[in-house]
């Protein structure tokens, strides 16, 4: 059973926060997170990548860099740019993109359900991209940037939401992106006590975006536990703070391909190759989205083609029926020899946030072909994460991304 407990929270004071909201860290280059925190000092990019306040040729793993960070953040604790709240409590995060709204719980997560795998997850972590997150969770003594968390929706959670967020929200603003953020406090005990019984009774949460900081934050927590022999389980090192959504709010996006060479094939025998694998038609950029699981269309050579997996290479594995792996195992290895997605400098990775058009633009600068995708849906991932499997890369993309800064835990009281 899951425990999703309320927290003490560190947050920034109403008149800042649209300031120092911040997209993840990991979403930026070094030179792009320089920029942005040189137009906007407040950003909470500032404190998560804290790098940016030295030279542009200094060591960004230095251990004064990540003594900067902790310098920072607490300062700006101690000079009421953060509140910290005195009592537990649970927030509302609701994100609206595109006319669509999502609606999440903040709360903390227990490191002992992510390794009991009540906290499941569909990809593995490098360790060097760890690295970076627990050296800045532990000196800073917080975590800073929450885990994009899903569960299965639950009318009980639905029905206390709705009643907080009919008060005034401790934040309302629309970021530089569009996306409007709004933040409610959950303050009553009973709905509290609602809620934590609502998680309680949950067998699975589902890690969807965040699994590096998700397992940074847990090996800091185990870190601790180590260093406090006689812990209870109950202190604040042995949770991670979160934004848990229902499955049914939640918008994954096409995660794209393109590949820079056809493996020594001209564009006509990549092109009878792809038809001998799949059904294949041409179609018009009009026609060019794919619509339905099994299908993903194709740009080459100025045209797009909609390819349709053949009946006999459907699956009923749980990874090897994803769209992405049907793709790898049919096309992109045995015929352009792409063996690990994950290492192959030939092949690249585009986000459905940056549109149709972008595929095309790389086909006529620096690819020669591109693949666009159906999502995968949030049940895929749920029965690949409950079969204890792993996803391909880059098989989802969730938008909007979570804003840091908005919700800090401190790893005691």
């Amino acid at each position: 059973m899951a425990q999703i407990r309320p927290f003490f929270c560190i947050r920034p004071c109403r008149e800042k926060a649209a300031r120092i909201a911040a997209l993840p860290y990991d979403v930026y280059s070094r030179a792009e997170a320089k920029q942005v925190t040189a137009q906007n000092p407040d950003s909470f990019l500032n404190i998560d990548r804290p790098e940016t306040q030295f030279a542009d040729d200094a060591d960004m793993y230095d251990d004064k860099v990540y003594q900067k960070a902790r310098e920072m953040l607490w300062k700006q604790v101690e000079d009421n740019t953060f509140l910290k709240e005195e009592k537990r409590c649970y927030y509302i995060y609701e994100l609206t993109m595109d006319k669509r709204t999502q609606t999440g719980i903040v709360a903390c997560a227990s490191i002992d359900d992510y390794e009991n795998q009540v906290i499941k997850k569909h990809e593995n972590t490098r360790q060097e991209k760890e690295a970076d997150r627990i050296r800045h969770v532990d000196t800073c003594n917080a975590q800073t940037g929450p885990i994009f968390l899903a569960y299965r929706a639950d009318q009980g959670i639905r029905t206390v939401v709705q009643e907080a967020k009919k008060q005034e929200p401790l934040y309302d603003f629309v970021a530089e992106d569009g996306v409007r953020h709004r933040v409610f406090r959950i303050f009553a005990d009973e709905q509290i006590r609602e809620i934590q019984q609502a998680f309680a009774k949950m067998e699975s949460i589902y890690i969807a975006d965040g699994h590096h900081r998700a397992a940074s934050a847990v090996k800091v927590g185990q870190m601790r536990k180590k260093a406090h022999p006689g812990c209870t389980g109950e202190e604040e090192f042995c949770f991670f703070l979160s934004v848990l959504f229902p499955d049914d709010e939640l918008m994954i996006m096409d995660y794209n391909r393109v590949v820079k060479d056809l493996g020594g094939l001209s564009p006509a025998q990549f092109l009878e190759k792809a038809g001998s694998i799949f059904d294949l038609k041409k179609v018009s950029r009009n026609e060019r989205r794919p619509k339905k699981k099994g299908d993903f269309s194709m740009y080459l050579d100025g045209s797009w083609y909609m390819c349709s997996v053949r009946a006999e290479d459907l699956s009923a594995d749980p990874v090897k029926s994803l769209d992405v792996s049907l793709l790898q195992d049919l096309l992109l290895e045995p015929v352009l020899g792409i063996h690990d997605p994950k290492t192959d400098q030939r092949i690249d990775f585009i986000g459905g946030i940056r549109g149709l058009d972008e595929l095309e633009r790389r086909v006529e600068t620096d690819c020669a072909v591109a693949f666009a995708m159906y999502p995968t849906d949030i049940s895929e991932l749920f029965a690949v994460a409950d079969a204890g499997l792993l996803m391909p890369p880059k098989s989802t993309w969730f938008e909007p991304k979570l804003r840091s800064g908005l919700f800090i835990h401190a790893l005691d009281e």
